[in-house]
């Protein structure tokens, strides 16, 4: 388009203008005066420039080389139209350079993508997060609008200066407004399915059966960040090691860059084993690769930064010498301070244990007949709250006399009341002590019925018969004021205490917390601090941060022993030139972290990551920290049974957010368990919801009950009726024997196969029996070789110890109730103090022991055995009968249906034997000396 302006006739006469003209195109301005062309672009600022007269408009255009041209004879009413199309004219040339310069950056970043995608495909690599999230990150920072210039691309002006035609143009504008992760995510499959058929015969060779396709996606996908979440028996060994051949193979990295890591040595060794194997029957035997523990590798990686490799002491490897060690240096602190030794003996005796929230119900100790629950203090009374436990208990410790709810002096008996008994009496100076459910507002909670009336009725009382009464309250308990006022209080009026640790405890009293344990705790404490590496700074930080309503005095008094044996500890460490595990971790993850020195490692392979602790996974985060470098994570959630030893479940259910995006793949078939196994096991320990969820299949098949469980009179009966089973199993396999089938073999095995009568099987049936306590060991026959050893081939493991094992039938010889705290599921709670510095358990209950039984119902490749006793049935079995999974076989004449105790609501009402006869009571007994009604019957 061109627009033209040329001088009036009238103002050529009359304004004297030299002949002149002005072109006005899409990107210049051009001005004809006397057959001289003089001309200058349009850019956002036009060149031109208009000055009005009376009549005329005189022009000015500056050209490039800095001259000026000065035409006049323009009518204004025609400037006016100048003016316009000037505007518009530089408005489109804006529009186009707007334009240009937005599509070429569209151009420049498509094309960029479009060449790494090409290059990834023709490499055979996955086109990983780190390269997608960097390629969004400039796409985003380009503030590219692709509406507007969608916009400015129906401009005519626009679209006529276009290289690429507007069909390609719009294509180009619709791809970089579309779906690219969902793009590269298409990529990346189109890699998997080829990468499956081409290394078909890599995955197939690898293992002494082929790879699953699960495994060999798993093992293919090097996304810089990959989660595996491996059911039980899923092959998650066979996955990691298949994955370190592919990457050899396909040269993603050298095979001294690659490290499979495990948590203990015996794990490493075991990984190291398969791999050898497995890199030999590829024919890659010079390639192997390197299983290291974590420790190992940190050792490793500090002796490169330092120069140095540092020492472990026994003491800090070794349980046993790590208590005695610690004992040592508490006593050493003992003697050296009179503050610790006095916070050391108050710690123990009389805040041996936690409160609950400020008007929350207590658990109680045990149980009366009468179904009351109740605390015992150290000198044996009975009393209602735990605070008050702790009054008297310090009462005892300072040696002070008192009497715990003896009746007021004066009658207040009535028909709707029965008489008032102040919670202390302290006789030797006539003193009540009333300690009241209050805030620090004076206010009962809100549960606590018509309770501050009562608190009024009983100051006037005392006001009104002119005995003397001294008040404590919740908040001051928890707050840690309450015993200084007492104090106070007491001495005022003339009692002398007199402190003594070691004041004999009456036989029914409640023994302060032994020396040993305590030492246990703090040992605990000190491992997850470091592992989690805080301060003790920080640790001061978390119980400041505490609720009011939390029993924060005893965190703190806690604090104030752990903190000094934490500083003597390390002191001791310094003095033996040494360090221990978790130092260790953390020291070498920081060396990486500041670049003091390089990892040595491009693929990181972490096997069981459920167990790891914050130390480890900042350790594996730390190695691969650096651009282009692989960690991939294998564990299963559902496995996660060691919090005590320091794991964080949320380093594996939080992966991403803790290492960065990535890729979560599962491995869900497992090769051991029968699909009704898997069916019952994943219903009972998926109902947590916190947990990763799996779809656990499996294609063995269920050849006899894979669950039964056993009922026996009294537990002097497990013994036996467990050699009773083992009896049995071993007909039962003599028969299947004799009969042409082998039962240690699969089911499609044996439709193959045909013996002679006198055949032995090809292997041992291999029996485990797993304890929820090492003492469970106790109910292994000890002579089961002379008489099973034929056919079986029997062990005994801890629950803990069997993860990662397996065998044909699987025996719980003790599925029972929490008697004293030792049942399945265990009840009792680590000391709370231990939040401080362990990572949060999730909220569920019984989590923990839930994924316990979870490992221990999975370790079975036929079928499990469970053995508990009449009235202490376990809560775990309870359930799986309520729910019509199971049914429990009675090896006792007198079985009957379980009535559940309504005192405590743990144990069940069964018949006891007594002096007098047999009478019902509670299965906790003595823990609980609830008796029905009625109960006593007269012995036949």
């Amino acid at each position: 388009m061109v627009t033209e302006w040329r001088p009036s006739v009238w103002g050529r006469l009359i304004a004297r203008a030299a002949p002149w003209r002005l072109r006005l195109t899409e990107q210049m301005l051009e001005l004809l005066v006397d057959g001289q062309a003089h001309a200058a672009p349009l850019t956002e600022a036009s060149p031109l420039h208009l000055r009005r007269g009376m009549v005329w408009t005189t022009l000015t255009l500056d050209t490039p080389h800095g001259r000026r041209v000065r035409v006049r004879g323009l009518p204004n009413r025609m400037a006016q139209e100048l003016e316009a199309a000037l505007a518009a004219a530089v408005l489109a040339r804006g529009r186009i350079r707007q334009f240009k310069e937005g599509y070429a950056r569209v151009k420049a970043w498509m094309d960029e993508a479009f060449s790494q995608m090409k290059r990834a495909e023709t490499q055979r690599r996955w086109f990983t997060s780190e390269q997608q999230q960097a390629l969004l990150e400039r796409k985003s920072h380009l503030g590219i609008d692709a509406a507007h210039l969608q916009q400015l691309l129906k401009d005519a002006g626009v679209a006529a200066l276009l290289a690429d035609g507007p069909d390609d143009t719009r294509r180009h504008l619709r791809a970089w407004d579309g779906d690219w992760p969902k793009a590269w995510s298409e990529l990346n499959e189109r890699h998997v399915q080829r990468e499956l058929a081409e290394c078909r015969e890599l995955f197939d060779r690898l293992e002494s059966r082929p790879l699953s396709e699960e495994q060999a996606r798993a093992a293919t996908c090097f996304d810089n960040r990959v989660l595996v979440v491996a059911a039980a028996g899923s092959g998650k060994t066979s996955t990691m090691v298949a994955k370190a051949a592919y990457a050899v193979h396909r040269g993603i990295a050298r095979p001294e860059r690659i490290v499979l890591l495990a948590f203990n040595k015996r794990a490493a060794d075991e990984l190291q084993r398969r791999a050898d194997q497995a890199f030999e029957r590829v024919g890659m035997a010079d390639a192997g690769v390197e299983a290291s523990t974590f420790h190992a590798l940190g050792l490793r990686i500090i002796a490169k930064a330092t120069g140095t490799k540092p020492d472990v002491p026994n003491w800090a490897v070794d349980p046993a010498l790590g208590i005695g060690k610690l004992t040592a240096l508490v006593d050493g602190l003992k003697d050296g301070s009179s503050e610790f030794r006095t916070n050391w003996d108050m710690f123990r005796t009389v805040f041996r244990a936690d409160l609950p929230p400020f008007g929350a119900p207590t658990q109680p100790d045990a149980w009366d007949r009468d179904g009351k629950g109740y605390i015992r203090t150290l000198r044996g009374e009975r009393v209602r709250s735990r605070e008050e436990c702790i009054i008297a208990d310090w009462l005892f410790y300072n040696g002070v006399n008192y009497e715990y709810e003896r009746p007021y002096a004066h009658a207040t008996a009535n028909a709707h009341y029965r008489q008032y008994r102040p919670d202390f009496y302290y006789p030797d100076i006539d003193l009540y002590h009333e300690h009241f459910a209050l805030d620090a507002q004076g206010r009962a909670p809100a549960a606590f019925d018509r309770y501050e009336q009562g608190v009024a009725w009983k100051r006037e009382l005392h006001r009104a018969r002119g005995t003397h009464l001294i008040e404590t309250a919740s908040h001051q308990l928890r707050s840690g004021t309450l015993l200084a006022h007492l104090a106070r209080e007491l001495s005022a009026r003339g009692i002398v205490l007199a402190p003594n640790p070691d004041r004999p405890v009456p036989p029914r009293g409640k023994t302060p917390v032994a020396t040993p344990e305590l030492v246990g705790l703090i040992r605990t404490f000190i491992s997850h601090a470091k592992s989690n590496g805080l301060s003790p700074a920080a640790l001061r930080q978390r119980v400041a941060a505490l609720p009011e309503s939390a029993f924060n005095v005893r965190y703190r008094m806690f604090l104030d022993i752990a903190l000094p044996v934490m500083a003597a500890w390390d002191a001791a460490l310094a003095a033996d030139g040494g360090i221990d595990f978790e130092d260790m971790l953390n020291a070498a993850a920081r060396h990486l972290e500041t670049s003091s020195c390089d990892s040595p490692f491009d693929v990181v392979l972490a096997d069981e990551f459920q167990d790891a602790s914050n130390a480890r996974a900042r350790l594996c985060r730390a190695l691969v920290r650096a651009p282009g470098r692989h960690l991939c994570a294998v564990g299963d959630d559902w496995q996660s049974i060691n919090r005590y030893a320091g794991a964080d479940l949320s380093v594996m259910t939080r992966f991403h957010a803790f290492f960065g995006p990535g890729q979560t793949l599962k491995l869900e078939r497992t090769f051991r368990c029968p699909q009704a196994l898997c069916d019952l096991s994943s219903r009972f320990v998926s109902k947590n919801p916190a947990q990763i969820g799996k779809a656990v299949r499996s294609d063995a098949p269920s050849r006899e009950p894979v669950v039964q469980a056993f009922e026996v009179a009294g537990r002097a009966q497990l013994s036996e009726a467990i050699d009773d089973f083992l009896r049995r199993l071993c007909e039962r396999i003599r028969r299947e024997t004799h009969a042409g089938t082998d039962a240690t073999q699969p089911a499609s095995a044996m439709l193959r196969k045909s013996r002679p009568a006198s055949a032995e099987p090809s292997r041992k049936c291999s029996v485990f029996v797993l304890g929820r306590y090492h003492s469970d060991a106790a109910y292994l026959p000890t002579n089961w070789r002379s008489r099973y050893g034929k056919w079986l081939e029997l062990g005994f493991l801890s629950i803990h110890l069997a993860k990662g094992s397996e065998a044909d039938y699987v025996i719980l010889p003790a599925m029972l109730g929490a008697e004293r705290g030792l049942g399945f599921p265990d009840t009792r709670q680590d000391d709370p103090v231990l939040a401080l510095a362990m990572p949060s358990a999730d909220a569920y209950p019984d989590s923990e022991e839930r994924r316990l039984f979870y490992v221990a119902l999975t370790r079975a490749r036929r079928s499990v055995a469970l053995f508990t006793v009449k009235g202490e049935r376990s809560r775990f079995l309870r359930e799986l009968v309520s729910e019509h999974r199971l049914t429990v076989t009675m090896l006792h004449t007198d079985a009957q249906a379980d009535t559940a105790c309504p005192a405590c609501g743990q144990g069940v009402i069964v018949t006891r034997t007594g002096a007098y006869g047999d009478f019902a009571c509670c299965s906790n007994y003595p823990a609980c000396e609830y008796k029905p009604a009625g109960a006593r019957r007269a012995r036949a």
